[in-house]
């Protein structure tokens, strides 16, 4: 079973079931909440993810989509674990980065390239990779 963790350790989780969708994600909030480009995106079911240490602080905003969108974090490092968002109910959306496996982020290869037309120029699109505008 798959798990991870914030930066300090306090916060931690596993699922137990493939990803639906694995997706780079270069929205502006994204941009925000990774400090960098994009994020690295793995959607899965609800029901199949659970915190298995500590508790999420949780920030809700309006998603430049029009929908909101809640960011899962530890209240103590202040690393962002997985997102909600209305467009995909019963789903989260863990931040791949916080996988615990050290080779996590191969197996994470994206299949999607969300938002991409505000992908920065100098970072050159993942040819292997479905373009989408949105989601």
């Amino acid at each position: 079973m798959p798990t991870g963790s914030c930066l300090c350790r306090d916060l931690k989780y596993d699922y137990s079931s493939e990803p639906i969708t694995k997706a780079t994600c270069h929205c502006l909030s994204c941009r925000k909440i990774s400090g960098g480009t994009n994020t690295l995106n793995l959607l899965i079911p609800e029901d199949k993810f659970r915190v298995t240490d500590g508790s999420a602080t949780k920030y809700t905003q309006m998603h430049e989509s029009g929908m909101k969108l809640t960011v899962n974090f530890c209240s103590k490092c202040g690393c962002t674990i997985y997102k909600t968002h209305e467009k995909f109910p019963g789903m989260v959306v863990i931040l791949a980065g916080t996988l615990d496996e050290p080779d996590a982020l191969e197996k994470s290869k994206p299949e999607a390239e969300l938002y991409s037309q505000h992908r920065v120029k100098w970072l050159p699109e993942f040819g292997w990779t479905e373009q989408r505008v949105e989601f």
